[in-house]
């Protein structure tokens, strides 16, 4: 019998502690000196770029399947800063997930648990990074919330994210931190996320029909 390799975005399933407990897809590990950004059509990574500078990703990095930014997870952003103008990116929820093994590839599933996230703004649109932990990380496997960890961390997942799309020779900032928010918070915008996702694939449907 012949099986198909589940899409990573679409065909994965989240366990029954959803959101406390999350099935992460890994698209790059800290290793990668390229970014790798899965196929929206076939659902293998594909090279999106090469990383501009030394600096790395600090953290396992990926997306929730099955979620998407749309309306309903911009509207926390847009009252987070008291505007009606800002959009979802159109991609599946990020995901950086802290741990201190080394994992040497993407492409793969984690379980994790969210503690809080990163609200950015890339232009116009929300481009949130829900913040998690590796389940039963030995390090980080404790930490349940955002202010329990080391402000270190937190600083370096800022300023990784904060620069990773800029423009050698450009002085232009593209992507502009605006807050922390905790565990509960994350768990919402999750949620608000699946919401837009079952929106969006009901209008795939209007469209086939």
């Amino acid at each position: 019998m012949i099986t198909q390799k589940a899409h990573p975005w679409h065909g994965i399933e989240q366990g029954p502690d959803f959101p406390d407990e999350l099935r992460v897809f890994i698209e790059i590990v800290p290793t990668d000196t390229v970014k790798y950004e899965v196929d929206k059509k076939s659902g293998y990574l594909a090279l999106d770029r090469p990383q501009k500078f030394s600096n790395i990703v600090p953290s396992l990095y990926g997306f929730i399947p099955r979620t998407y930014c749309g309306e309903r997870m911009a509207r926390f952003t847009n009252e987070a800063i008291a505007r009606y103008d800002v959009s979802g990116d159109g991609d599946p929820l990020d995901v950086c997930v802290l741990t201190e093994k080394d994992v040497t590839h993407g492409d793969i599933l984690v379980n994790c648990i969210p503690i809080g996230g990163l609200r950015l703004l890339d232009h116009d649109q929300a481009d949130d990074k829900i913040v998690a932990v590796l389940k039963n990380d030995a390090v980080y496997g404790h930490i349940t919330d955002m202010e329990n960890l080391p402000k270190e961390i937190t600083r370096r997942l800022i300023h990784y994210f904060t620069t990773y799309k800029d423009i050698p020779g450009d002085s232009m900032r593209r992507m502009q931190f605006v807050s922390l928010y905790n565990a509960k918070e994350a768990k919402e915008i999750i949620k608000a996320s699946v919401e837009d996702y079952a929106e969006l694939m009901k209008s795939y449907d209007k469209q086939d029909n």
